[in-house]
């Protein structure tokens, strides 16, 4: 097993589909051959891990959008009618103030965010788009690049499960983001047992992007939440992951096999109903 399961009694697909999906991930310099479990899994690591090859080779290093405003949250979620685009989410914004916000932010808003977050900056995380804000957080970066101190709040799990997914998927900080983000337990230690045995470099071209979340559960000790990603032109999918609130910060926590979901297997979302849309692309 890997950081991406599903029950393996499950519908898993023809065999060709594992093996382009083990194929990307040891191109990705990621935990590889043990990951791959079936066609399902085959489009997660699609949407979250591959590279295409129609990105232009020259991208900025950063990227900066900030959603639109919207009203305070209600207790209806932001529906939009159908499949959600690849339009980003607003205009540019400040850069937040390091070491401030995030963790270090004195009573949070508690309500679960129903709205699309403002006043959002989007920045690469190698290719892929990961989102900053002042309240929520990350409000630190440490010198090796691996970003934390988020908001305790519903709003703040959002934005580390985001951020840290986004970290883990660049090679150059899989192991530093397992190490530092993670709860430890026992599918930690095989998870960085995985890292440290298959790593290998990967060639930067183009990865999918976040495009919305729902917060399916929340404690303030622990949070559930579901993210979108497109995989491509038509197609998104959605995958648990569960944050616990460690040590002052959200963390994310791996199941006993090493991977974020188990045996709950990622949805080909046929809309975005009761999503927030939310994406710097």
């Amino acid at each position: 097993m890997g950081l991406f399961s599903r029950d393996p009694d499950s519908d898993s697909g023809d065999g060709s589909a594992e093996d382009d999906g083990s194929a990307i991930w040891q191109e990705r310099g990621f935990v590889a051959s043990a990951i791959v479990v079936g066609a399902v899994i085959v489009c997660l690591l699609v949407w979250f891990f591959a590279r295409g090859d129609d990105t232009p080779a020259s991208q900025p290093p950063t990227q900066t959008t900030s959603s639109s405003p919207t009203e305070q949250p209600t207790d209806e979620p932001t529906v939009p009618p159908a499949t959600p685009t690849q339009e980003p989410t607003g205009a540019p914004t400040s850069r937040p103030k390091p070491g401030v916000g995030g963790c270090k932010t004195k009573s949070p808003d508690q309500r679960r965010p129903r709205t699309t977050p403002t006043a959002v900056t989007w920045e690469f995380e190698d290719d892929m788009l990961i989102p900053i804000q002042q309240e929520a957080g990350p409000a630190v970066m440490d010198s090796t690049g691996v970003r934390s101190c988020f908001a305790h709040s519903p709003t703040g799990a959002v934005f580390a499960a985001l951020v840290t997914l986004g970290q883990i998927r660049n090679p150059d900080l899989t192991l530093p983001v397992l190490r530092q983000r993670f709860v430890a337990n026992r599918g930690l230690t095989l998870a960085i047992q995985e890292g440290k045995a298959t790593q290998t470099p990967g060639e930067p071209t183009k990865v999918a992007q976040f495009t919305g979340f729902k917060v399916l559960d929340y404690l303030p000790d622990r949070a559930i939440i579901a993210i979108a990603v497109r995989i491509d032109d038509t197609n998104v999918a959605s995958m648990p992951v569960t944050m616990a609130w460690s040590g002052g910060d959200w963390k994310g926590v791996l199941q006993e096999d090493g991977s974020f979901n188990g045996e709950a297997a990622p949805d080909l979302l046929q809309s975005m109903d009761g999503y927030v849309r939310f994406g710097g692309a």
